[in-house]
């Protein structure tokens, strides 16, 4: 009798699993080429992004989001790790976390983005 309980467990969650895959794998995903960070000023990636590059982006400056952007959504595709800031100066007194490159997806930012520091090699 338990092995059956088990059997009808494995097969739930599986079937729970194997639904929601197919759900998310329908979706498209925010556009934010490889080697750019992007921001949304809404939540998951919605409106008009910003796109840096490190052409636009030097590492180690404080680069203002600009154009009044406050960005609630971002991705980080570029191949650096990007602190994000809470205050246009990138100041340390408001909130900022750092994010790794490569591709870290945020639908849903802990805090609002006003600016960002790119980090070196």
């Amino acid at each position: 009798m338990a092995t059956r309980a088990l059997w009808t467990a494995v097969a739930i969650t599986a079937a729970a699993l194997a639904s929601g895959g197919t759900a998310t794998a329908d979706q498209p995903g925010p556009r934010c080429d490889r080697g750019e960070f992007c921001a949304w000023p809404d939540r998951d990636y919605a409106g008009e992004p910003r796109r840096l590059d490190l052409e636009s982006a030097n590492p180690g400056e404080c680069i203002p989001l600009g154009d009044g952007l406050v960005a609630r959504s971002f991705v980080n595709n570029l191949t650096r790790d990007t602190t994000v800031f809470q205050g246009a100066a990138c100041s340390t007194e408001a909130e900022f976390t750092t994010y790794p490159g490569k591709g870290t997806y945020v639908p849903d930012a802990p805090f609002v983005v006003r600016a960002i520091q790119v980090w070196g090699p």
